[in-house]
C-alpha cells in the first residue's frame, strides 16, 4: 500500500514537471513574462537581462532604474540569460533553474510536512488523545502541500513566465524547512541551513525579515503543537499520580512533556551565529561586486530603498499602485510608514497569540507580506499557498473555502481581461484592473481571518476533549 503511494505521488510530480516543459516551448512561453501580475520590477527576468548587459558594458546594473534586484542573482543568473541554444526558445537555461527550484521547494515542503505531522501525532499521544489520532484519519499533509505547491497554476504560471519568485520562494522553504528540524539542529546539523534560507530570502525580497520570530520559536519550542497549557496541566496531575499513563508510551510522554514548555536556546543563538555570518559573507560578496558603482549605500538605496519608497507605479495585483498614483506627494512619506507599519504592527499580537504553532504562523506572516508588499506577484500566492496544505487536517472545517477557491480562480480569469480592456483595447480605465486588485486582497484578508480563526477553534476543541478526560479520570 505504501509502496502505491509512493508511485502515486512521484506520478504526480513527474506530471508537474512534464508540464512545465511542455509550456516552455509554446511560442514566447505564452507571452506570461510581460503580464503584470507574474512579473514585477524585482521579479522579472528582463530586468534581470538589462542589467546583466548594463554590468557587461562596463556600466552600473543599477544605472537607468531598471534593475532592482540582489547582485548575488544577477551573477547567478546573468550568464544564462546571454547564452543560446539555437532552435530552442530564449531563456531556456533561466527556465530549467526555475522548474528545478519548484520541484525543489517541493520536496523541502514535503518533508516539513511529514516532520510536523509526526511531532504533532507524537503531541497528541502525550497527552493522551489517543483515540483523536487512531480514529481520525491524518491527511500525508506534506505529500498533499508538496503537490498543491506543484500543480498550483500561480506556480506554474510564475515558473512558465521567467519569474525570479521561484528562487525567493526555494529559500522561505528552505528556511521553514531547516527550522522544523529541530532534533538535527541539536546536533549541529541543520543550523547553517536555517540561517542561510531566512538570511538569502531576506536579501532578495525584505519581506521575509519578519519570518525571523516563527523561525525562532520554531528552533526553541519545537514544530507546531497543541496549546501548551494542556502538557502544564497533565505534568502538574502526573505529579501528584493522578493519571495512570501507558506503559508503551509512557517514556515518550514524558519526554514530550519535559520539553513542551522549556525553550530551548542552544538551537536559536546557533541559529543566530550562522545568520550574523552568512549576512556578513553576503555584504561582503555583494561589496566587491558593487564596489566600484557607489559600494553598499547605493546598492541598499536601489533595492531596500526601491521597495521601501515604492518609486515604480506600473500596475500590479496590489493596491498601493495605484494608491500611490493618487495620493499627493505631500501624504506620500506618511502614508509609506502606514502600510509598512501595518506589517510590523500585526507581528506581536499574532507571534503571542500563536506562539506554539510557529510553522503556521509563519504561513500567516507570508500571507500578510503578500497583502501589503510594494510589488506583489502570483509567486507569493503560491508559496502561502502550497503552505497551506500543510495544515489540511487542522483546518478542515474552515469556512468559506469554496468561496475563497472561486473568488482565486475568479480573479486569475477577470485580471488579464481588465488590464487588456484599459491597456490595449482602451475601452476601459485604471478602475477595471483596480477592482480585481481590490478583489484579490480582499480574498486574501478573508483567507487570513478564516484560517486563523478555524486554528484557534481546533485548539479549543483539543482544549474541550482533554478538559473532557480529565474530568472524567477525577470522577
Amino acid at each position: 500500500m505504501m509502496k502505491k503511494k509512493v508511485q502515486w505521488f512521484w506520478t504526480w510530480v513527474l506530471g508537474s514537471v512534464v508540464l512545465r516543459l511542455i509550456l516552455l516551448f509554446f511560442p514566447k512561453n505564452l507571452n506570461l513574462s510581460s503580464r503584470p501580475e507574474v512579473s514585477t520590477p524585482l521579479t522579472s527576468l528582463r530586468r534581470l537581462a538589462e542589467g546583466y548587459w548594463l554590468k557587461q558594458s562596463s556600466l552600473s546594473p543599477y544605472a537607468g532604474s531598471m534593475y532592482h534586484g540582489s547582485p548575488l542573482l544577477l551573477t547567478l543568473l546573468g550568464p544564462l540569460t546571454v547564452r543560446r541554444i539555437e532552435g530552442q526558445p530564449d531563456h531556456l537555461l533561466c527556465s530549467l533553474v526555475f522548474v528545478i527550484a519548484d520541484v525543489v521547494s517541493a520536496m523541502l515542503i514535503c518533508a516539513a510536512g511529514e516532520k510536523l505531522k509526526v511531532a504533532y501525532i507524537s503531541s497528541l499521544q502525550s497527552l493522551g488523545l489517543h483515540n483523536l489520532t487512531e480514529n481520525s484519519e491524518f491527511l500525508p499533509s506534506g505529500d498533499f502541500a508538496a503537490l498543491v505547491y506543484l500543480w498550483n497554476p500561480f506556480t506554474i504560471v510564475a515558473c512558465v513566465g521567467l519569474s525570479t519568485s521561484a528562487i525567493e520562494n526555494l529559500m522561505v522553504v528552505l528556511s521553514l524547512y531547516g527550522a522544523c528540524s529541530r532534533k538535527q539542529l541539536i546536533t549541529f546539523g541543520l543550523a547553517p541551513l536555517a540561517a542561510f534560507g531566512w538570511v538569502m530570502a531576506t536579501h532578495l525580497s525584505l519581506y521575509p525579515a519578519i519570518l525571523i520570530i516563527p523561525v525562532i520559536l520554531l528552533l526553541g519550542y519545537g514544530p507546531d503543537a497543541p496549546p501548551r497549557k494542556l502538557f502544564c496541566q497533565r505534568k502538574n496531575l502526573e505529579g501528584g499520580n493522578s493519571i495512570p499513563s501507558d506503559s508503551c508510551s509512557e517514556e515518550e510522554a514524558k519526554n514530550q512533556l519535559k520539553v513542551a514548555n522549556v525553550f530551548s536556546w542552544r538551537p536559536v543563538v546557533l541559529f543566530l551565529f550562522w545568520a550574523l555570518l552568512w549576512s556578513s559573507y553576503v555584504l561582503v560578496l555583494c561589496g566587491i561586486y558593487v564596489q566600484q558603482y557607489g559600494g553598499l549605500q547605493e546598492l541598499f538605496k536601489r533595492t531596500y530603498g526601491f521597495i521601501l519608497t515604492i518609486q515604480d507605479l506600473s500596475p500590479n495585483i496590489g493596491v498601493l499602485w495605484y494608491f500611490f498614483a493618487e495620493v499627493f506627494d505631500f501624504f506620500r512619506n506618511f502614508f509609506l510608514i502606514v502600510f509598512h507599519g501595518n506589517i510590523l504592527l500585526m507581528i506581536a499580537p499574532l507571534a503571542l497569540r500563536l506562539n506554539h504553532r510557529p510553522c503556521f504562523l509563519a504561513f500567516v506572516y507570508i500571507v500578510i507580506s503578500s497583502m501589503l508588499k510594494s510589488y506583489p506577484s502570483v509567486g507569493d500566492s503560491a508559496l502561502y499557498l502550497g503552505l497551506l496544505g500543510l495544515f489540511a487536517y487542522e483546518l478542515k472545517d474552515m469556512q468559506f473555502s469554496f468561496f475563497l477557491f472561486s473568488g482565486y480562480i475568479g480573479v486569475s480569469l477577470l485580471s488579464p481581461v481588465m488590464h487588456n480592456l484599459w491597456i490595449w483595447r482602451g475601452t476601459g480605465n485604471a478602475n477595471f484592473y483596480f477592482a480585481t486588485a481590490i478583489a484579490y486582497v480582499c480574498l486574501q484578508i478573508i483567507l487570513v481571518v478564516e484560517s486563523v480563526s478555524a486554528m484557534l477553534n481546533h485548539d479549543r476543541k483539543l482544549t474541550k476533549l482533554y478538559t473532557a478526560k480529565l474530568q472524567n479520570i477525577k470522577s
